[in-house]
């Protein structure tokens, strides 16, 4: 399982060896006056521990639940006093609690929080407080005190702190520790005055963007009973330790706000079951408890629709699926979902009607246009979905599933050299340089001589990556 803790609060000291090439880039992460890392090092340190965990961490493929999880970051953010911020968001697939803050704009937040945090409020005060971390720049700031460490080592235990706990568990972890002792002190005394001002700006930006600052204390009440006695909590625990003072503390900021009811969110009560549904034994397990439900409500009928189509009962899952758009016929996350149950049917002409509807009225919608690529292969119009695609990983170039599903629909729309061309970018997004530039000129070799201006942005892609990776040796 991953423990991809939150990285800016441990030590700076050790493991450079993981990324030893970055010692090339160290004139572009200081500024000039000072210790603190600028932006746009920041930024590159952001793209760098991205591609570690494209590369050895599961991330969810799920466009719904992607596209709910960016829309609410955005916008949370909106409200998190971030400045010159690109933010980028994963989606971890892990069954713990836990989300991430890296400098550059790096969000990443695991699946399983969806299924502890009970309602929105709560979610979001999880979010809200990683968004402090960037908004405050405690990285920075930690390495402004950190001084006599050097860029190459900060870098490097960022990136393998993202990725150590998921390639060899608690062995990886052990490895971390043994090479942080000499500065562990200072360390901890550090990292709990960032996460009590990261606890304070968190509420502040809950309160602003209309969510319930007592949130934040639910959750971590509710955390520290769940996990008081267990052997190893989760990550999210050991990174940012809780205790009575800190919850009480949150609970007296909180109560500076005016009193917001807790009013659940349609949206992420249905998301929360999704995520329930996915982290199921099995679809028929998903099914019971769908069906285990005592309300009579959306929420438990949008449960019960996702679980009938994860257990291929399409015609229960798609009578459902127009019940649940009549009554909440403004959510995107149901309109994209009822697509996902038509194409999960077979039924793709009608899909194909039903997402161009959509994407009337929300042009480029990623999660509706993922659905709209897929109704369209399955009705074997790949060139369509082909450029359906390409145009999406142009607004999108982050998005790996897309990429995929891009190479993918190339290949079967017989366009060789747009294959090339989307493996090269996901290899890309995975830090596989070699694989990436060896797609690139396969995709090359491919070209007509009449083909001069693709031919030439082929080749200056090659270029920039060569570049690129010659950065990391």
């Amino acid at each position: 399982m991953q423990r991809l803790g939150f990285l800016v609060g441990i030590t700076l000291a050790a493991l450079a060896c993981a990324f030893p090439g970055y010692a090339a880039e160290l004139p572009s992460l200081g500024d000039g006056s000072s210790a603190i890392v600028s932006k746009s090092g920041e930024q590159a340190i952001g793209r760098a521990v991205l591609k570690q965990i494209h590369s050895t961490s599961r991330t969810i493929a799920d466009p719904v639940l992607k596209y709910h999880m960016s829309r609410h970051l955005f916008r949370l953010a909106e409200k998190a006093e971030l400045h010159d911020v690109t933010l980028v968001p994963v989606l971890i697939d892990n069954a713990q609690i836990n989300a991430f803050a890296v400098p550059g704009g790096v969000v990443g937040i695991n699946l399983g929080l969806y299924v502890y945090a009970e309602d929105v409020h709560e979610y979001s005060s999880v979010v809200a407080h990683e968004l402090a971390h960037l908004s405050q720049r405690h990285f920075a700031r930690q390495v402004e005190v950190q001084k006599g460490l050097s860029i190459a080592n900060i870098v490097g235990v960022l990136a393998s702190v993202a990725i150590a706990a998921t390639v060899s568990g608690d062995a990886g972890m052990a490895a971390l520790m043994g090479s942080q002792t000499a500065a562990e002190d200072s360390i901890l005394r550090y990292s709990r005055a960032r996460e009590q001002e990261a606890d304070r700006v968190g509420i502040a930006t809950l309160a602003r963007a209309g969510y319930d600052p007592q949130g934040q204390a639910r959750m971590f009440e509710r955390m520290q009973r769940n996990f008081r006695f267990v052997k190893r909590p989760p990550e999210f625990l050991l990174t940012h330790p809780l205790s009575e003072t800190r919850i009480a503390d949150a609970r007296n900021q909180a109560s500076e706000y005016d009193v917001v009811s807790a009013v659940p969110s349609t949206d992420y009560q249905m998301m929360r079951a999704r995520a329930q549904a996915y982290y199921a034994e099995s679809p028929q397990r998903a099914v019971l408890e769908a069906n285990a439900r005592d309300q009579d409500d959306v929420v438990t009928r949008y449960a019960r629709l996702v679980a009938f189509g994860m257990n291929d009962q399409h015609e229960r899952a798609m009578a459902l699926g127009r019940q649940v758009l009549e009554e909440v016929p403004d959510s995107l996350l149901v309109a994209a979902t009822y697509a996902e149950v038509l194409i999960e049917a077979g039924e793709f002409d009608q899909a194909v009607r039903f997402v161009e509807r959509q994407l009337a009225l929300t042009p480029d919608n990623p999660a509706l246009t993922m659905m709209y690529a897929r109704a369209l292969n399955g009705l074997e119009r790949f060139g369509e979905a082909t450029r359906v695609l390409r145009r999406h990983t142009r607004l999108d170039w982050n998005d790996v599933d897309a990429w995929f599903l891009l190479a993918e629909t190339a290949g079967l729309a017989g366009d060789i050299v747009e294959v090339h061309r989307a493996r090269a970018e996901y290899f890309t997004l995975h830090g596989a340089y070699s694989k990436a530039i060896q797609h690139l000129d396969y995709a090359r070799r491919q070209l007509f001589d009449s083909q001069t201006s693709l031919h030439a942005a082929v080749t200056q892609r090659i270029q920039d990556l060569r570049t690129e990776a010659e950065s990391y040796r």
